[in-house]
């Protein structure tokens, strides 16, 4: 028996790999609120810089183990046994840099927790508090990406330029782009209302 072929319309990027079709339609844009799973992302949207998101995707279970699950109060304990241990993982993407920048937002993660700030409550304080849903050609940044980098950085987080923070802004639901034509932009739309 033959599958039927899907027939349907997504956001250009999405149609290139059977992954990204399948992320594409199953996280993409969805309004993330949860602190840890926000942070996860913004870590690996740092490295993806200078890459592509399929390259992260592929290795994304990979990274889940090599970082603990992404669990910050793992990560900020990481030493230089473990940047090593992560240096020579290749099912990874081995950037010091980037490694470093993953323990050090973990740590600063655990200490705006410490001090009662909220991750989630944080990043979506600063895009309002509720999904914006654009229209029309979807830029690679935008004044709101800039003013969330520059909060970011400010904390002390590394890989938090404009346009990452603008495709984690995407990835993560703060901004719904996904196309006019797209199927799932209707029902990333109606997910709008927020826990926060």
């Amino acid at each position: 028996m033959t599958g039927k072929k899907d027939t349907k319309q997504r956001c250009s990027w999405a149609e290139t790999d059977p992954l990204l079709a399948q992320y594409h339609d199953e996280e993409w844009g969805v309004p993330e609120y949860d602190s840890r799973a926000l942070w996860e992302l913004l870590m690996l949207e740092g490295f993806q810089a200078g890459l592509s998101w399929l390259t992260v995707l592929r290795k994304r279970e990979a990274f889940r183990k090599a970082f603990r699950r992404f669990d910050p109060a793992k990560v900020a304990r990481f030493t230089e046994t473990d940047i090593q241990r992560l240096l020579d993982d290749p099912g990874i993407i081995r950037a010091r840099a980037k490694i470093e920048a993953t323990i050090k937002g973990a740590q600063i993660f655990l200490e705006m927790k410490k001090s009662g700030e909220d991750f989630a409550s944080f990043l979506w304080g600063i895009a309002g508090g509720k999904p914006i849903q654009t229209q029309g050609p979807r830029p690679i940044q935008t004044e709101l990406a800039v003013e969330m980098s520059k909060q970011l950085k400010k904390r002390g987080f590394k890989f938090v330029g404009p346009v990452i923070v603008y495709a984690f802004m995407q990835a993560a639901g703060i901004v719904n782009d996904h196309s006019d034509e797209c199927f799932r932009r209707k029902a990333v739309t109606k997910l709008k209302s927020g826990k926060l």
